[in-house]
């Protein structure tokens, strides 16, 4: 019995081995199986894309507008590639020339011979005449119209073609005499705030100041800081002594001396003092020059703060007249000291040899049609620079064409107004400017 069960648990355990081989290698045989199917087995193929879908044909109410050009690529499509796989691409296209440069630093393009066909030159020989109107007592008379001025140029009545009362804007030359005493100096001196602010913010302003030479203290630009600061400068600048001149002593011109010899003997005695030069002339043409080149649409004045005398200039009267009649420059200005005095300026054309002209401003004034005022005191100053800048600007300008030939000749102007109750204030004439070189 007990034999019988030991072999039974064998075949058993036999049976149970040999079912275990067979499981294994049924496993084996089924992962080679599928190996094999799966390498047997195609790719899926890749999809392909479709054919475009059909597009509604065009009727006169739905035109198409789906359509591009047949020579624009596709999108998202570079055409260099199509076909040529293996090229390089391309460079792309060289940017335009650019064109953008800062204002006025381009030059201009020829003109065609077509374009010249067209191209006309035209001399306009234009005559700008400023003119002031004033009633019996100097007050400005306003309100007049084209129809009350007649223009004569060398005795032949002119037909104008521009006529305004509207006012202009300033190029004002400043000229400060400092040859003045001391006393009238300092008096000038105090006046600067008023002279000033008798500026417009349109105006233009450059300063001068002159005894025996010249000297340019600004350049033209408007009553702003540096004129201040300039003007303030001034106050500081000191006048001819007003006392007798010296002419011995240690502050002598002879140099120091002992026992009233010159230490040096050499050195002459000098009884008579020096003479300082007052070169008026000089200052108001070195102005004139340099107003000659500011703008011609602006109204050119040139206001002189002085006693009027002239001694020792370079130029003379004759030739500074010319260069302001030629560029339409009115001379205004404050008389001071000597030529304040009431009837004084009636004397203008006294000249006495070696001693100059006594004074000169109003013959300036009268030739170019300004104005001098005669003020003494430091009030009379103040309220002159307002007054001879509000007639400045506030005068009548009248315009013609001259039929005249092209000459330098001096050409002589009169305006006449149709009423007897007025005084006209014009410049005399002119010079012609010479013509531009093209």
């Amino acid at each position: 019995m007990r034999r019988r069960n030991v072999l039974e648990r064998g075949a058993a355990g036999l049976l149970l081995l040999s079912l275990c081989l067979l499981g294994a290698v049924g496993s084996s045989a089924q992962q080679a199986s599928s190996n094999a199917q799966s390498q047997d087995i195609p790719d899926a193929p890749s999809p392909q894309p479709g054919p475009p879908p059909p597009v509604p044909a065009a009727t006169p109410d739905h035109p198409r507008t789906d359509t591009a050009p047949q020579n624009e690529a596709p999108p998202n499509q570079n055409p260099d590639q199509s076909g040529n796989e293996g090229a390089p691409p391309e460079a792309p296209p060289p940017m335009p020339p650019v064109k953008t440069v800062p204002q006025g630093g381009a030059s201009q393009e020829r003109s065609s011979a077509q374009d010249e066909l067209y191209k006309f030159v035209v001399t306009t020989n234009e005559v700008i005449v400023p003119v002031r109107v004033t009633d019996s007592s100097g007050a400005r008379v306003d309100g007049l119209l084209p129809r009350d001025f007649s223009v004569f140029e060398d005795g032949r009545k002119q037909t104008m073609n521009f006529f305004t009362s509207d006012p202009v804007a300033l190029s004002a030359a400043v000229i400060i005499d400092l040859g003045l005493p001391d006393v009238a100096v300092q008096r000038v001196n105090q006046t600067f705030p008023s002279l000033e602010s008798a500026f417009s913010q349109y105006d233009e302003v450059s300063l001068y100041t002159y005894s025996s030479a010249v000297s340019r203290q600004t350049e033209f630009g408007s009553a702003s800081r540096q004129l201040t600061t300039t003007l303030a400068g001034l106050k500081n600048v000191r006048g001819r002594n007003n006392g007798p001149a010296i002419t011995g002593g240690p502050m002598g011109p002879q140099g120091p001396t002992i026992n009233n010899e010159p230490v040096d003997p050499n050195v002459p005695a000098v009884i008579t003092p020096p003479k300082e030069s007052h070169v008026l002339n000089d200052a108001i043409l070195r102005a004139a020059l340099d107003l000659s080149k500011r703008d011609k649409a602006r109204r050119k004045i040139i206001f002189i703060i002085s006693d009027g005398r002239e001694y020792r200039s370079t130029a003379s009267y004759r030739d500074v007249l010319k260069i302001l009649l030629s560029n339409g420059i009115a001379v205004y200005g404050v008389a001071v000291e000597g030529s304040a005095i009431p009837g004084y300026d009636k004397l203008e054309r006294l000249h006495l040899p070696r001693f100059g002209y006594s004074d000169i401003l109003p013959k300036y004034s009268s030739a170019t049609a300004g104005e001098i005022f005669t003020d003494f005191s430091r009030t009379a100053i103040e309220a002159s620079y307002a007054r001879a800048m509000s007639s400045a600007r506030n005068e009548y300008t009248l315009g013609y064409v001259t039929r005249a030939t092209p000459s330098s000749a001096y050409r002589q102007i009169e305006v006449r107004v149709a009423r007897t109750d007025v005084k006209v204030f014009a410049r005399d004439g002119y010079y012609p400017a010479p013509s531009p070189l093209r």
